[in-house]
């Protein structure tokens, strides 16, 4: 009822007061003197204010363009679906203040709490306020979509902006999201000051395309939802976005359920320009891992630059204080005074400090100066070590150590003696990959039937490459799984089958959580590939009706919880192969048996973190063959994503023995 007299007054420009001084209706007079630009601080109440939902008068208090506009403290929180702010404004949220998003809104994957595209001069003060949204319902699949960009402040290529004394919780997303705007043009001139971040979906902050980025005094905690769940994360997407004069200063990272700080800068190369990153008397405390400087392991792929720890305090993390993935001819490291204290304590086997070569790594791994850094540990392992996943050695690791465990204090400087004792170089013999072109396969054992074929524990991670062997005129059938991993959401997953001629023979869009049947019928004879990518999810192939087998013919076949028995084809007159397997690292391993085609253990490992090579030779003349990898859970280790590389042999891993597909000989 209150309503009609409400416009009756808004019609003769009155301000009306109701009980508990809600202003509900706009204050004509004031508006007008904003508009004629004889009043350049304005309140935001000027506009109206419904406690229901007062999205459109913030707006229209931002779009009037004020140069100052204070967001007044009002009985209740200002309800609010996405703002869109303006260049050459100051907002000042009082002490108080609470701006919460509309329940049940934010529909759309990408709806934004504040967004500012191209914004310049903008300055949000809010010493004591708050913007909080709704994680837990954006989290839950009956209510929402799944998806990872309801952030609390999108900031795209803007200049000259102010972030200061503001809390920013609970976004179904990132606190806050720095980047591009479509031209791929980048924020510049970024100071955020005296905010905290906490329970953001996704990332506390996310620093996409910055220069003259200045983050002080801020407390970025409790990150949990989606990977990477970082408290501050600097992740370009493209290789000619640029990470300039960025500096974190005095600021805390706390009980994130990824790193503390994310470089995850593999998106880069070495035509992007030079990344110049610095953090000062910086805290992590209890984050899944304080720091992780993750560059691709080719120079050609790797940005240079710089990077600086100083005066860093990393404390308490569940894996390795400092984790490093880089070549050491790339964006040189270092760390000044920094502390690592009691990481990992669960996790005997990994150390503080790890420096790791990927993979993929071309050329040796390193590029790093410890500068007077303490190492207090109270487990007896070595300060740092080296895993060696790509085979390749490491080079320029400089500096000095300060141990501290049970009261005694050592001083090791990092020697090439004392880099040898605690960072051997074991590299594994260098056997390359074979790939299927220009191979004819067959079934080993044709006919065979069809429960051969079912490859239920198979459950590919990311990426995931099936081929399978059919006829021309074969009815093929298979069914798809498109599992959920963790908390994990997902979208219908698409599945592409070609045929042996690479053209596409059938498409299918498998939903979420659920069993697909999928059909088709072979136009030829010859090898089908089954591509699809369930990301963060799984995909398992639990039936077949023709020989069935898991590939990869660029890297190593990615895996999830998977244990079981794997066969794969050795060809004749194979002289070495060699197979590796590895966990995660930080906590998830694998055990792994190598079996023989007699049924004898060539070789096991358990617990394997890291990467593991069974090597094997064999004699002149010896006849095509069978062999098992077994994968099977560890005994001290959570196994969760883990992966197989073949090498020297055909990439394929099939279920049974019947259902390998070996070469025409």
């Amino acid at each position: 009822m209150r309503r009609p007299v409400l416009a009756i007054a808004a019609l003769l420009g009155l301000s009306v007061l109701l009980p508990c001084d809600a202003q509900l209706v706009p204050d004509a007079r004031k508006i007008a003197g904003v508009a004629a630009g004889e009043i350049v601080e304005a309140k935001a109440s000027w506009w109206g204010f419904d406690p229901e939902d007062s999205a459109a008068t913030l707006q229209a208090a931002i779009d009037s363009g004020v140069p100052k506009l204070v967001v007044d403290k009002m009985t209740g929180p200002w309800v609010v679906t996405p703002i869109q702010l303006i260049s050459n404004q100051e907002i000042v949220f009082e002490e108080g203040v609470e701006v919460l998003a509309k329940r049940g809104e934010f529909r759309k994957r990408n709806d934004i709490l504040f967004s500012a595209g191209g914004c310049e001069n903008l300055s949000l003060i809010g010493y004591g306020a708050t913007w909080r949204m709704w994680r837990e319902d954006y989290a839950d699949p009956e209510l929402y979509e799944h998806g990872d960009w309801r952030h609390s402040l999108f900031l795209g290529a803007c200049k000259n902006v102010k972030l200061y004394g503001l809390t920013l919780d609970g976004s179904g997303g990132d606190g806050i999201y720095i980047g591009s705007d479509s031209a791929g043009n980048p924020c510049s001139d970024i100071h955020i000051k005296d905010v905290t971040l906490e329970r953001h979906y996704r990332q506390g902050i996310s620093v996409i395309n910055a220069e003259n980025l200045l983050i002080e005094n801020t407390i970025l905690r409790d990150t949990d939802g989606t990977a990477p769940m970082a408290g501050i994360d600097f992740e370009p997407n493209r290789p000619a976005e640029r990470l300039v004069n960025c500096v974190m200063r005095n600021c805390e990272f706390s009980n994130n359920t990824g790193r503390g700080i994310l470089l995850a800068l593999r998106n880069m190369s070495a035509a992007s320009p030079d990344i110049s990153l610095s953090f000062e008397n910086c805290t992590s405390t209890a984050d899944h891992g304080s720091v992780w400087v993750d560059l691709s392991g080719s120079i050609d792929e790797a940005p240079d630059g710089t990077i600086d720890f100083t005066d860093c305090v990393f404390e308490d993390s569940i894996g390795p204080g400092i984790l490093m993935t880089k070549p050491a001819a790339r964006a040189h490291t270092r760390f000044v005074n920094c502390s690592v204290i009691d990481p990992s304590a669960d996790e005997p086997g990994t150390n503080p400090i790890v420096v790791m070569s990927r993979q993929d790594a071309t050329a040796p791994a390193g590029g790093i100066d410890f500068i007077d850094c303490v190492i207090t540990d109270a487990t007896d392992r070595g300060p740092i070590t080296y895993v060696n996943a790509g085979s390749v050695g490491l080079a320029d690791i400089t500096g000095t150590l300060i141990i501290n465990r049970d009261e005694q204090r050592e001083t090791v400087p990092l020697t090439a003696e004392a880099l040898a004792k605690w960072m051997p170089v074991v590299a594994s013999r260098d056997i390359p990959h074979m790939t299927l072109e220009g191979i004819n396969l067959q079934p080993l054992v044709p006919d065979a039937p069809a429960d051969s074929y079912a490859f239920a524990h198979c459950r590919a991670r990311w990426i995931g490459h099936w081929v399978l062997h059919a006829s021309e005129g074969d009815e093929v059938s298979l069914t798809v799984q498109f599992g959920q991993v963790g908390k994990y959401h997902g979208a219908d997953l698409p599945v592409t089958i070609t045929g042996p001629s690479g053209g596409e023979v059938h498409r299918v869009s498998v939903p979420f959580t659920q069993d697909t049947e999928v059909a088709f019928t072979a136009p030829q004879t010859g090898l089908y590939r089954i591509d699809a990518a369930p990301g963060v999810n799984l995909m398992a192939i639990v039936a077949s009706s023709h020989p069935l087998s898991v590939s990869n013919e660029q890297g190593p076949i990615r895996l999830t919880a998977s244990p079981g028995d794997y066969y794969f084809w050795v060809p004749a007159g194979t002289r070495e192969f060699a197979v590796r397997v590895s966990g995660e690292g930080n906590g998830e391993g694998v055990r792994a048996m190598l079996i023989d085609p007699d049924g004898d253990i060539f070789d096991e490992v358990d617990n394997s973190a890291w990467t593991h090579q069974f090597e094997v030779d064999l004699a002149q003349g010896t006849p095509g063959q069978a062999w098992l990898l077994r994968l099977a859970r560890p005994t001290v280790m959570p196994m969760d994503d883990h992966h197989v590389d073949l090498r020297g042999v055909p990439p394929l891993l099939a279920p049974t023995a019947d259902a390998l597909l070996c070469p025409i000989e």
